[in-house]
């Protein structure tokens, strides 16, 4: 007998109870309000032979970029598999994508969705995780393409539908339809006021647009909704971070480090990328950070194996490593991160090609930028640009890019690189007092006569 989900996709279980903690499991990972986990044992319990809660359980951890995590993701993939053999091509479909992301094939997991969104615009699940996956590898394009196809097979009364919204409203911004994202955001949290990722899109309008005061405003307005029990807070503190610097408000960042993206707060590698870039951006900016970096150190993954599971952690970890003065902890990284990125048994993840002409220049731009050598820097960062796209990450977290860069062309002998990286920011967005401190360092008064 064929099953079906709350939205008609076709099911592999008839267990009401099993498909109820499914669908909670579901939520909380378009949520962010506590981790699936619970809910998906549920589901387990109330139909052991159903694959999906096993592949769920799978692809969230995953979804963590965590490569200590990576075994018992495939264990429970392994499960899911067993369990499999009279489920619904929809969810084979799932289990081929996370058995491709599993093997590091990201590309192969989002056009494997892809496929199977065609056929089930309704599937939220694949929604989800190949938005987190275009993220990831930097598809800017598909996070606003891919939703765009689904939404108009969506009933606006499902409870899902503001999450979907909101994943279409990041990847309006994702691609500087700043109006567009900020119209569809606003219309997700008028229908349900507890969808950060949709107050997250419009944080992003706002950081790309300049509109610092008007960003910090609205992440305060939206607190009561993401600030207690999300997994997603520490991410809208870094945003509310960068407002902060954006006005040059040090001591308001630091304080916020000390209290949001610090000690306890930090469980996640994801939430250690957040710390350490706004440290990252506070070292470049002249601040003695190197105690922090050195605390945020602490905890963090940093074995052989974890090296060159993903550039863009990777990256984050030379950051803190080089602003707590570790640097040569941090040349032993980038060359674990280089020899992985190099070896030919690793080809075909998705991570190889994305370190070698990303990752690695701006690792070694960096370690160049903390042993003096300037204008080295300027040399490395410089062409990666504007490729730097495929890193992963949005835009605003790789404006640290552009942040070490002109910091370097600052230090060093080109400053005619950083006025032109000045230009173009200037073309973009209001000046700030962000922007007016690096053409200040860079001696460009005329750049900031207001």
């Amino acid at each position: 007998m064929a099953h079906s989900d709350l939205r008609g996709n076709p099911c592999g279980s008839g267990s009401p109870d099993a498909q109820r903690a499914a669908e909670q499991a579901l939520w909380r990972m378009m949520s962010f309000y506590d981790t699936p986990l619970a809910d998906l044992d549920t589901a387990m319990q109330a139909d052991p032979g159903w694959a999906l809660p096993h592949a769920m359980k799978a692809g969230f951890l995953l979804s963590l970029t965590e490569p200590a995590l990576r075994d018992e993701a495939a264990a429970h993939l392994s499960h899911a598999r067993a369990l499999a053999g009279a489920a619904p091509p929809r969810e084979h479909a799932h289990l081929e994508a996370l058995q491709q992301l599993l093997e590091g094939r990201w590309h192969a997991a989002c056009r494997t969705w892809d496929a199977l969104l065609v056929e089930h615009p309704r599937d939220a699940l694949a929604l989800q995780w190949a938005q987190l996956w275009d993220f990831f590898r930097g598809d800017t394009p598909a996070l606003r393409q891919r939703p765009a196809r689904a939404l108009p097979e969506w009933d606006e009364a499902d409870p899902l539908h503001p999450y979907v919204l909101a994943l279409y409203a990041f990847g309006l911004e994702e691609n500087n339809l700043y109006p567009q994202a900020e119209e569809a955001g606003r219309r997700a949290l008028a229908a349900n006021p507890r969808v950060p990722w949709a107050v997250h899109a419009v944080a992003h309008v706002m950081e790309m647009q300049g509109r610092f005061e008007d960003g910090s405003a609205w992440l305060r307005q939206q607190q009561p909704h993401w600030a207690e029990g999300n997994g997603f807070s520490a991410h809208l503190w870094w945003h509310k971070g960068l407002f902060r610097l954006e006005s040059l408000d040090v001591a308001g960042v630091l304080r916020l480090i000390d209290n949001h993206l610090s000690g306890d707060a930090l469980q996640m590698t994801l939430q250690r990328l957040d710390a350490a870039a706004l440290l990252w951006r506070l070292h470049l900016l002249g601040e003695d950070v190197s105690g922090q970096c050195a605390a945020l150190l602490q905890g963090w993954d940093l074995n052989d194996t974890a090296a060159g599971y993903y550039a863009f952690n990777d990256l984050h970890v030379v950051l803190a490593l080089a602003g707590a003065g570790q640097v040569p902890a941090a040349e032993r990284w980038v060359a674990r991160c280089a020899e992985r990125a190099m070896a030919p048994s690793d080809a075909r993840r998705s991570n190889h090609g994305m370190a070698r002409e990303i990752g690695l220049p701006l690792m070694r731009g960096v370690l160049a930028l903390a042993r003096g050598e300037a204008d080295t820097a300027c040399d490395l960062l410089a062409p990666v640009r504007s490729v730097s796209r495929g890193l992963g990450g949005s835009q605003a977290q790789r404006d640290l890019i552009d942040q070490t860069l002109l910091a370097a062309a600052a230090r060093g002998g080109r400053h005619s690189l950083g006025r032109a990286v000045l230009n173009e920011r200037l073309m973009a967005k209001p000046l700030t007092p962000l922007t007016r401190h690096w053409a200040l360092a860079l001696g460009e008064r005329s750049q900031v006569r207001a």
